[in-house]
């Protein structure tokens, strides 16, 4: 039987909490009776997610936080445990997309945003929050880490984005290791095309081409990828860590080819 009960009363920072996958796993978790510590840059944004939660009952608060900044999270993740007097979770979902061309028509600086973001900030959520963790004699913690299916799969076009998603995945997996006997689960959910703001404005033909790709012949919602680190949370999650877990239609499964129904009358 499917009981979230288990992650009620747990404290969980999100990160990149404003919008897309990050404002609505703040928003699940706040529905399921969790605390939750949105983080964001935007404080007008940040702001109005927590409002949101507020306003259905849900507990959360908002720190304004660049998440690039390993002392910025640092900073975050201890006015967290002064707020609510522990840490049980750190949702590490902050990140810039970056790509369409090849690698050599990158510039250095390219390179340091997005690794500052992708991999520096998901280590420093991950330093702090298992610090926190620990410190606080959390039962139940959990590591979640928001990689992408670039991560498993090496997409043209997306070198540097390719080279921190695997990153992440890599010390997702080596950090459950790590914390396995201490009772941290460390787990990447790794999105597929998902409706965010990443693509927002984009020319039809590429969103054409991005429902084709997909097996499933659409589009993610951020809230799919809520449902899994509410999963991930919860205690029915114990025995699952060191996992890169897809939520991409099957796009990660492999490549599409023709096939021809022998009793397409069944669908009739």
């Amino acid at each position: 039987m499917i009981d979230f009960s288990s992650a009620e009363g747990k404290v969980a920072v999100v990160t990149g909490a404003s919008r897309g996958i990050g404002e609505a796993i703040a928003k699940c978790y706040a529905e399921n009776g969790m605390k939750v510590v949105c983080a964001a840059r935007s404080e007008e944004k940040g702001n109005a997610v927590v409002k949101d939660i507020k306003d259905k009952g849900g507990d959360a608060i908002f720190i304004q936080t660049d998440c690039s900044s390993p002392e910025q999270i640092e900073n975050m993740i201890n006015q967290a445990v002064r707020h609510y007097g522990r840490l049980d979770g750190v949702v590490s979902n902050a990140g810039i997309g970056m790509g369409g061309t090849p690698v050599h028509e990158y510039e250095t600086e390219d390179y340091e945003n997005i690794f500052d973001l992708n991999s520096k900030g998901v280590f420093a959520g991950m330093k702090y929050g298992a610090e926190a963790i620990l410190k606080t004699k959390s039962k139940g913690g959990f590591l979640i880490n928001v990689a992408s299916i670039a991560g498993l799969l090496p997409q043209r076009g997306q070198a540097l984005y390719t080279a921190t998603k695997f990153g992440v995945v890599g010390m997702t997996r080596a950090a459950a290791l790590d914390y396995a006997e201490h009772g941290i689960t460390v787990n990447a959910i790794c999105p597929g095309y998902t409706m965010t703001s990443m693509f927002e404005g984009i020319p039809e033909q590429a969103m054409q081409f991005f429902v084709k790709d997909c097996p499933c012949g659409r589009l993610g919602n951020p809230e799919e990828c809520a449902w899994l680190a509410l999963f991930l949370a919860s205690d029915m999650a114990r025995y699952i860590t060191g996992a890169a877990i897809p939520v991409d239609g099957a796009v990660s499964a492999g490549h599409m080819n023709v096939i021809t129904w022998k009793h397409p009358e069944i669908l009739e």
